[in-house]
């Protein structure tokens, strides 16, 4: 065994599951010393199976995430997925009354820059770090809202929604669909209680996202479509937060549509013949924008409306036409958006590309989408199906690659 490589391990997931060195050791019937030898390499003998069983469960993670050759995946874990469900089901938190803690609630302009350092880990695809910064992010945020008074009080409520609408979004790379649309709803709820127009708007079209995922995808499109007729006229005066976030609406419907189109429900025609005239509309607001812009993180621009317009070719299977609208966005355009979108963009190419019967470049579009964002490729459950399929379908000349990205997903061979 490597032993430097073991003790690294050891050290990432202790420091994940923020446990000291300490309190590890105590949990091992070991001292401090004996972790950090450990973690060090120092130890002069392969630890013994028992021990490596006992550390694997002290931490929370399976046996082979502290075996395995190569740096391992970073992802968030059911571990971390669970935490952030238990300070959702706080009684404080669910009710949105003061917690215990004595100490006065953190400055708004710290919440805020706490904010910004988790809402940046997640455009960065740098998704595993939310497992850490969000819960504590949620339980601060609704106890400023809950003792702060006036003004405070609605910028309060303000972070408490996009901290929530952040956890919708993790909820939604991870496929934790009963995660998002809880988060989706009581974004929506204290979005209300911040009185900003915008902010209203932002938490919409993330509970359209969660709404989607679970399968009320008629509920999430009229939800949208309701939020932007209801807060359109306030949102046009409020510059390029405004503009974008009505145009984000118009996006999550158009996705919305698209999937009651791809299904065999009644209204699937009237829903495929729906989407063009949605993502014009968000085009529209593009236009009015002027540019590709990142107001409260929503990527919004031209580019990201092309993008969309990729998303909704692929959910109807029109892989070929996907294809053609990739062509059609301007590399530089594509690289001045945050890593997750550009991911992301490739991700829906790879699909679209497989449906158009172009494996091996599927597969070769999937590991451009691993180099610029590897969380988005290896821990995404969307994604991993996608090279789950292609396994199954062949990739042709790209079949060994596409073996070496499945060990790295950690797929089963």
């Amino acid at each position: 065994m490597d032993l430097q490589l073991f003790g690294r391990r050891v050290a990432y997931w202790r420091d994940r599951r923020r446990i000291t060195q300490e309190d590890f050791g105590a949990l091992m019937g070991q001292s401090r010393r004996w972790v950090q030898d450990l973690e060090g390499g120092k130890r002069q003998t392969d630890p013994r199976l028992s021990v490596i069983e006992r550390a694997a469960t002290v931490l929370g993670v399976p046996l082979e995430s502290l075996l395995a050759d190569g740096p391992g995946r970073q992802c968030i874990d059911g571990v971390e997925l669970d935490a952030i469900r238990t300070v959702l089901h706080r009684h404080d938190v669910l009710t949105g009354t003061a917690d215990d803690d004595p100490a006065d609630p953190l400055p708004l302009a710290v919440l805020h820059e706490r904010l910004v350092h988790a809402r940046h880990a997640f455009q960065s695809a740098h998704f595993a770090s939310l497992g850490r910064l969000v819960p504590a992010l949620l339980a601060d945020t609704n106890r400023a809202a809950a003792r702060h008074e006036g003004d405070t009080r609605r910028g309060a409520f303000r972070l408490l929604a996009l901290v929530l609408e952040l956890t919708e979004a993790a909820g939604i790379k991870y496929g934790d669909h009963d995660l998002a649309l809880v988060s989706g709803h009581r974004a929506v709820a204290a979005a209300e209680r911040s009185q900003d127009p915008v902010i209203m708007a932002s938490a919409a079209r993330h509970l359209t996202d969660a709404m989607t995922a679970n399968g009320q995808a008629q509920a999430a499109a009229e939800f949208a479509l309701a939020a932007a007729t209801r807060l359109g006229a306030d949102l046009r005066t409020r510059g390029a937060d405004g503009l974008s976030v009505l145009g984000m609406l118009y996006l999550k419907a158009a996705m919305a549509e698209a999937v009651i189109g791809a299904s065999d429900d009644h209204r699937a025609a009237t829903a495929r013949a729906a989407v063009p005239g949605l993502l014009d509309q968000a085009d529209e607001h593009a236009g009015e924008l002027g540019a590709d812009d990142n107001c409260l993180w929503t990527a919004f621009g031209p580019t990201n409306t092309a993008l969309y317009r990729v998303a909704a070719h692929v959910q109807l299977s029109e892989g070929a036409d996907a294809v053609a609208a990739a062509a059609d966005i301007p590399s530089t355009a594509r690289a001045a958006l945050p890593k997750e979108r550009r991911a992301h963009l490739l991700t829906d190419l790879a699909r679209g590309q497989t449906q158009a019967g172009q494996r091996a470049a599927a597969v070769d579009t999937l590991l451009d989408a691993e180099r610029e964002a590897p969380e988005e490729v290896q821990c995404r459950p969307r994604t991993r199906r996608l090279v789950e399929d292609l396994r199954l379908l062949g990739a042709g000349s790209a079949e060994a690659r596409l073996q070496a990205l499945a060990v790295r997903c950690g797929l089963p061979g």
